[in-house]
């Protein structure tokens, strides 16, 4: 083995992406103590992000002060890179649901520090700019973001407001022409791992509002507001589908509030980081790719980390392995068809996630280790 890649996502509730990778590499190179090992953790869009991006590429946090999913004032970041001309914003970092705690209440949240991140970023020379939008305590259809960007809301006495998830009723009028002199020039994409539409039983107020407090009476009121918004969106030429657009409904509607606003690609997470980080360029040469989930089932294989790193690999005639955290489901017989050679778990008892979940460290150290030694005896 001369040169492996490192590209998992997080084994939730047990391992970072990051945790997953030192382990790994850890393990390569007791075995092969000369391989060229590229880490590259994976985050989902969600918290975190920032960091992976970071372990992956030269860069830096910055800090940035902005406004909370409350308005209240914070101290939040984002991260710069490639000389800053791409920058990498979290939506977690200004309107995580973390940061509400028990207060929890969609019908108030904003994302409008989102909107300054992004603005941040963007004066500070960004050209590139990804937006992970996952996590959210809101449910405003990125319309606190827009604002925040130079978007302006009226309502029918043509007053200017922000509107939140309980207010989006209240929009009379949208004025994106501001944002979009601001924004000129630069590449705008959101991570974006749900195709959920905006509204209706399948949309953002319905699937994730009860998570971010919503009783059923709020749950029909941030619907309607949703539903309002959607039909003065698709009012905007050439986003007349938006309602309806795979991922509209993600982080509460900001995913069609940021593709119909401020013209944003909705991106599978995986793509934008395989793309930010430059996968295609570190595959010559390569012998190996390690990647993996807490659970690989028919779902990873359809836009998910593992599908999309070997829907690349196979194009480059690299194998992939992937390594699970936990049991494997029936249905994986079209994995080989993709690109993924082996899928692997690291289980090794027959035990409850409550008591594996404190093993999982040695359990992964104990599946590369064998892996590698059986590669080094088949002389690989």
């Amino acid at each position: 083995m001369k040169k492996i890649i490192l590209a998992p996502d997080s084994f939730k509730g047990t391992l970072s992406s990051i945790q997953i990778c030192n382990i790994m590499k850890e393990e390569i190179l007791a075995v092969f103590p000369d391989c060229q090992v590229t880490a590259l953790p994976v985050a989902d869009g969600g918290e975190g992000t920032c960091d992976c991006f970071l372990q992956a590429l030269p860069g830096e946090k910055v800090s940035a002060a902005v406004k909370g999913p409350y308005f209240e004032d914070i101290e939040s970041f984002y991260c710069l890179m490639d000389g800053g001309r791409t920058a990498v914003v979290e939506m977690a970092a200004a309107a995580g649901l973390p940061m509400v705690k028990d207060r929890r209440d969609p019908l108030l949240t904003t994302t409008y520090g989102v909107g300054q991140l992004i603005r941040h970023a963007v004066a500070a020379g960004a050209r590139d700019v990804v937006v992970g939008i996952g996590g959210s305590a809101t449910n405003d259809g990125g319309a606190g973001m827009a604002a925040a960007l130079g978007v302006i809301f009226r309502d029918s006495e043509g007053r200017t407001f922000v509107p939140v998830g309980g207010t989006l009723k209240d929009i009379a009028e949208i004025d994106a022409a501001p944002a979009k002199n601001l924004l000129k020039g630069v590449r705008l994409r959101a991570m974006c791992d749900v195709d959920n539409p905006l509204y209706g039983p399948d949309g953002a107020a319905y699937v994730f509002g009860p998570q971010k407090g919503a009783d059923e009476v709020m749950v029909r009121q941030l619907d309607e507001g949703l539903c309002h918004l959607g039909a003065l969106l698709a009012r905007i030429p050439g986003k007349e589908q938006v309602c309806g657009l795979p991922g509209a409904g993600a982080a509460g509607g900001m995913g069609g509030g940021m593709y119909a606003m401020l013209d944003f690609d909705l991106t599978p997470g995986i793509e934008a980081v395989l793309d930010v980080v430059g996968f295609d360029s570190l595959l010559p040469g390569c012998d190996l790719i390690f990647t993996g989930e807490g659970r690989i089932d028919e779902q990873s294989l359809h836009g998910k980390v593992a599908s999309g790193i070997a829907r690349r690999a196979r194009k480059a005639g690299v194998p992939v392995c992937a390594i699970v955290g936990g049991a494997l489901d029936d249905g994986l017989s079209g994995a080989a068809s993709m690109g993924i050679s082996s899928i692997l778990t690291i289980n090794r008892q027959a035990i409850p996630f409550s008591q594996s979940k404190d093993l999982a460290p040695q359990f992964l150290r104990y599946t590369i280790r064998n892996l590698m030694q059986l590669l080094r005896a088949c002389g690989s």
